[in-house]
């Protein structure tokens, strides 16, 4: 083999092994958040203790939009004492149809650079009309939230993947939400939970979720399309069907910018610190 070939096959394995240790790098760099959601039960009992139990969890970004009753003055001093920023807050379909300038002024107040709506309004199934008038109502909201630094997304649970036209109506509300105004935050439990593959799906619409739920579901949990499920399949990360690992890999190459563990079930407190052992471990794979 002459000195060129050589050159060249080592030049050709070193550009390979950088290109397969760009995920791994990526990966150690993530900050994990949580949503506040997770605590929903505690938090009310003791503010200013849950939020310090969070931050020696080593949390350091937070998705949430109430103040538990404190006057937002005084929860915005808490969140400051414990290094904890308020990246997203949830708004209401409803909210964002009808006023969604208050909505500008709530993220602007907790300094949220996001703002999710986990729902859309139907009765007695999901249909392509009911999609049509939220693709409406996400790029008029998106916009004027755009227009004020703020982005929006939508955070689908399972209820958008029956068929239509030979996709999903899923499918027709990505096309149709202006990338510019409105995109989407992947709970990737809930595109489980309805027989998608969260991974195909980050492959399939790149820089379309900019947000994402980690949640693990109980092996043998059977799925559905009703946005229903058993608080108790959320399992600690790692330790479900999910598939968390091949996800995380995943993710940051597809556009997703932010984090969140939303751990639903009773086990919370006790499951959170095992699910942040499993991913800082899965960053030094």
């Amino acid at each position: 083999m002459s000195p060129l070939s050589t050159k060249m096959i080592v030049k050709t394995f070193a550009s390979l092994s950088a290109m397969l240790l760009i995920p791994v790098i990526i990966l150690a760099q993530t900050e994990i958040g949580l949503q506040l959601y997770t605590f929903r039960n505690q938090i009310p009992k003791d503010v200013s203790g849950m939020l310090q139990k969070i931050s020696n969890m080593g949390i350091r970004e937070i998705e949430g939009g109430g103040t538990y009753g404190l006057p937002i003055d005084s929860f915005k001093l808490l969140l400051q004492k414990n290094n904890l920023k308020m990246i997203s807050i949830g708004a209401g379909f409803k909210e964002l149809d009808t006023n969604a300038q208050a909505t500008v002024d709530r993220a602007k107040t907790f300094g949220a650079a996001y703002v999710t709506c986990t729902w859309i309004p139907h009765e007695n199934g999901f249909t392509i009309d009911h999609a049509k008038q939220a693709v409406d109502v996400f790029n008029k909201a998106g916009k004027l939230l755009k227009e004020n630094g703020i982005s929006l997304v939508y955070h689908p649970h399972g209820y958008e993947f029956g068929t239509y036209e030979g996709n999903t109506v899923f499918d027709y509300m990505v096309k149709n939400m202006n990338p510019a105004y409105a995109n989407f935050e992947m709970d990737v439990f809930w595109i489980k939970h309805p027989g998608q593959d969260p991974v195909a799906l980050l492959k399939k619409y790149p820089k379309r979720f900019l947000l994402m739920h980690l949640k693990d579901r109980k092996p043998g949990t059977t799925g559905n399309q009703d946005g229903k499920a058993d608080v108790e399949s959320n399992v600690i990360l790692g330790a479900g069907d999910v598939g968390i690992a091949d996800i995380m890999r995943e993710a940051p190459g597809a556009g997703v910018k932010h984090y969140f563990i939303e751990d639903e079930s009773s086990r919370s407190e006790q499951q959170v610190p095992e699910s942040l052992s499993f991913l800082k471990n899965l960053r030094k794979k």
